[in-house]
């Protein structure tokens, strides 16, 4: 099969990687540490790379034995990739990746709802889905030797009469830190101890896969939304060879956690068996460990309720801090914004002496909830809506609000981010 034109000028194999990482520490480590991020996700290692570049040393935990590039892919806009410009890998990922042009929106019988280009609404809109694992291996390139510490999973917390804190790990070793950064994701033990309640699910889990094609994908570089009755299901090319999709279905509970991949798939297809057959063709040429199946939570941050982002020198970045559904596509957005952010704060406070640690933690959380609780907030709200199983409201969504009242230039004006490069 000959690719198409749109896809011919880009690689269809990744870049070598180079890590930098360090083993598990021995049982007798104690080393202080200025600063360590628990979790190398998305969040861990975007906070690392920044203050790399604003030449401050970080250690990074990670809890397992390798980065965790399971999953699938994930969808940047143009924060996002304002954010990996200023960290000086945004050119490196764009070679690897598409650029998505626009979106459809169909019903599940396959009839087309609307259609926008995104730069006709935005002109330096910029979309792409891009691999978790090479997102992660692009980051993690970045940081000098020994900067990553595997099979570090955190097993308990406590401060220092010195006003520092001390990081107690499952392996039996311990680290003394000045200033704790949590990545540590939606489930994060550090944001537990801080006082934080468990995200709260949505009413809805998702299916997600990366279709394969050795021969290359024939799909025009756009996202595909198709609604149904309380399902909902979309897909997009990542690269010349790879499609993301993912299913997304009302549930009252998460359900029990299935590991089995081709019982994900079955059950994937189940949902959508009568639906397009080009998303059915993508979901069975996806490979079994692509597959995955997730609860959809978020954590709303109910201002003078929840507890701030930080206490003393202990602060929450990304899902650690802000789960949110990924409605609106700004999860990873968002972390990376949080990661640059923080960064500037906390290396302006440790190399100039400006202002304390803690009140560069606390500017960090005063300065960022404004943006992250309105996009939770929103991104559950769009899901509730899209997610309609009542026949006579999905007419009224797919004849009406779609079709005549939907305007995608608002509805992305949340992708509006400055970020000045940090090196």
């Amino acid at each position: 099969m000959t690719l198409p034109t749109t896809l011919a000028n880009y690689s269809t194999r990744t870049r070598p990687i180079r890590l930098s990482i360090a083993g598990a520490a021995p049982a007798t480590d104690r080393n202080g540490e200025e600063i360590v991020i628990v979790g190398a996700g998305i969040a861990g290692l975007a906070t690392a790379v920044s203050l790399h570049r604003l030449g401050v040393r970080s250690l990074v935990l990670e809890q397992g034995e390798s980065l965790r590039t399971g999953g699938t892919s994930l969808t940047l806009f143009k924060n996002g990739w304002r954010v990996l410009d200023a960290l000086g890998v945004g050119n490196d990922l764009r070679t690897q990746f598409l650029e998505i042009q626009g979106m459809i929106v169909k019903s599940q019988d396959g009839r087309e709802l609307r259609s926008f280009r995104f730069k006709d609404e935005d002109e330096s809109q910029e979309v792409r889905a891009v691999e978790r694992r090479i997102l992660l291996e692009t980051l993690a390139n970045q940081l000098p030797p020994d900067s990553i510490r595997f099979s570090s999973k955190l097993g308990k917390i406590e401060r220092t009469e010195s006003g520092g804190t001390l990081l107690e790990l499952m392996n039996g070793s311990s680290i003394s830190a000045k200033i704790v950064i949590g990545c540590d994701g939606v489930r994060s033990p550090v944001a537990k101890w801080m006082g934080f309640a468990e995200p709260k699910y949505a009413g809805h889990c998702a299916f997600r896969g990366l279709g394969f094609y050795p021969d290359g994908q024939p799909f025009e570089p756009r996202v595909n939304y198709i609604y149904g009755r309380g399902v909902r299901a979309g897909f997009v090319p990542v690269s010349p060879t790879k499609v993301y999709w993912f299913v997304c279905f009302n549930s009252s509970t998460p359900g029990p956690k299935i590991t089995d991949p081709s019982v994900l798939k079955k059950q994937a297809i189940e949902l959508v068996q009568n639906w397009p057959s080009e998303l059915l063709n993508i979901i069975n040429l996806t490979p079994d460990d692509t597959i995955i199946r997730t609860p959809l939570v978020d954590r709303w941050l109910w201002p003078n309720i929840t507890p701030p982002a930080s206490s003393g020198k202990i602060v929450l970045v990304g899902d650690a801090w802000h789960p949110m559904t990924p409605n609106l596509g700004q999860g990873a957005c968002c972390a990376l914004e949080d990661a640059v952010v923080l960064a500037r704060k906390l290396a302006s406070a440790i190399t100039t002496g400006s202002t304390t640690v803690e009140e560069a933690l606390r500017s960090y959380g005063n300065e960022r909830w404004p943006r992250v609780f309105p996009l939770t907030v929103r991104a559950n709200f769009v899901g509730s809506l899209l997610q309609w199983d009542n026949p006579a409201v999905c007419s009224v969504r797919n004849n009406v609000i779609i079709p005549k009242v939907v305007k995608l230039g608002p509805m992305l004006e949340h992708t509006n981010f400055d970020c000045e490069p940090l090196y």
